[in-house]
């Protein structure tokens, strides 16, 4: 029987989750079942899902599955590069130092923020009559 070593991890970003597994590969990358080029189109998502392994030098090491839900497919990439930046810590400790030089740990607070009544978005007013 042989034992595969996987290390997972969850990112988040605005209404984003995604749920990283890392395992031992040759740098393939499943996203929702589907292929990354698939999900992801773009190439600039692509090239940010994968800064984390450029940075440690992790390109070819891995194979990555990832289940994501929620927000948009900004929102996903980017929880997908913080998942990924958190489960290669816990593959090695040593990688937490170029991570958090490189910003890829910190997790982005921004979110929507909600809209209030009498008015018809956050901020937005209706326009003001003085008579």
């Amino acid at each position: 029987m042989s034992s595969i070593t996987q290390y997972a991890a969850v990112g988040r970003r605005k209404t984003a989750v995604a749920r990283v597994y890392l395992r031992n590969g040759s740098g393939k990358i499943v996203v929702n079942k589907r292929s990354l080029e698939s999900y992801f189109p773009l190439a600039v998502r692509r090239n940010l899902i994968l800064q984390p392994l450029a940075v440690t030098n992790n390109q070819s090491n891995f194979d990555i599955v990832v289940n994501t839900r929620g927000g948009g497919a900004t929102g996903q990439a980017e929880a997908i590069k913080l998942g990924i930046a958190r489960a290669l810590v816990k593959f090695d400790e040593e990688l937490k130092a170029p991570l958090r030089e490189a910003d890829l740990l910190t997790r982005d607070p921004r979110m929507v923020e909600r809209k209030k009544y009498g008015q018809p978005k956050a901020r937005k007013r209706f326009q003001f009559s003085k008579r």
